[in-house]
């Protein structure tokens, strides 16, 4: 099992965009793919579940014990971060949808595949892996606050709290709550242990299926967005650029160890496009609009994940070579 589990997480960046290819194949040769958008929740909180999963209760207490590896990623997501977004978001067309849509995937850091790319980029993936709840449960709480700090009266319009709540419980509550008893269950029983240990199969797989399903839901969708989603293009090139490097240099800054320190850049760096999809599918007008910039989005990480594994090693190398 351990070989399997090795082998799909070496081979991810493969499989996730195979998993895109195939599905905007899916979109050109069947007709109503866009009818996909209903699995995008339950496929969600299936990856979250199997994610959830691979945190050992053990190393979740020992993780919170690490209290200024927390606090810089804390700080770096949710106070550093958000400031270089305003920034951002300033050299984009003043268009309440388009800048909602831009706001709430860089402000939400990503909780599922990160893990995995920050271990191939030799980043302390497993203390990354502990924190992701405390990152979930934290963006979840302070995105309706930061959507109304920067869009203003906008926001009361655009943004409902229903979704928020509706997430909170089918994304982060349920599928914790299920992967913390089926640890518990795991020791009392050698049927949920063995079932545990093929579930530890699924993360590389259930995200590969999470981008098959919105891709194919969306890209139907993307015609009559396509302009919107060219005006956002440079902001996500731009983000993808500097958010880890500001993650690495808050990281050093503190002192944290040079794998600690590639965790926060990765975690700068990646973003909850897909988790936010369903929060944004839930704004009245919403498509085809928000769904074409969170996608493009995700499209734009993939890319950019491919060139921080192969940099991501070199940060701490050496004393000469602490940034680059």
């Amino acid at each position: 099992m351990t070989s399997i589990r090795d082998n799909l997480e070496e081979h991810q960046i493969g499989i996730y965009f195979c998993a895109v290819v195939i599905a905007a194949l899916a979109v050109l040769i069947v007709p109503g793919t866009s009818a996909l958008e209903f699995g995008i929740n339950p496929a969600l909180a299936l990856i979250l579940f199997v994610t959830f999963l691979q945190v050992p209760l053990a190393e979740l207490r020992q993780a919170l014990s690490r209290v200024r590896f927390l606090a810089v990623l804390v700080a770096t997501n949710f106070v550093v971060l958000p400031v270089l977004v305003a920034a951002l978001v300033e050299f984009l067309p003043p268009e309440p949808m388009v800048r909602l849509g831009v706001l709430l995937v860089l402000l939400a850091p990503c909780i599922d595949y990160v893990v995995t790319f920050s271990h191939l980029g030799r980043a302390d993936a497993r203390l990354l892996l502990a924190a992701t709840p405390a990152l979930l449960i934290v963006q979840m709480l302070l995105l309706p606050a930061y959507l109304a700090l920067f869009l203003g009266s906008d926001a009361t319009n655009l943004v409902q709290v229903g979704p928020f709540v509706h997430a909170f419980i089918w994304l982060i509550t349920v599928p914790l709550t299920l992967a913390v008893l089926t640890q518990i269950l795991t020791g009392k029983s050698q049927t949920v242990a063995r079932i545990s240990t093929r579930l530890g199969l699924l993360p590389v797989p259930t995200t590969a299926l999470v981008l098959f399903v919105v891709v194919a839901a969306v890209v139907p969708q993307l015609g009559a967005a396509l302009d919107a989603a060219l005006r956002v293009l440079p902001i996500y090139v731009a983000f993808a650029v500097i958010a880890p490097l500001i993650g690495w240099g808050v990281a050093r800054l503190c002192k944290l160890e040079a794998p600690a320190g590639r965790a926060v850049a990765f975690s700068a760096a990646t973003r909850n496009s897909l988790v936010v999809l369903p929060l944004a599918l839930a704004v009245p007008g919403a498509v085809p609009i928000l769904p074409a910039i969170i996608v493009t989005q995700t499209l734009v990480e993939l890319v950019s994940e491919l060139v921080y594994v192969r940099l991501a090693p070199k940060f701490g190398a050496s004393p000469s070579r602490s940034l680059i």
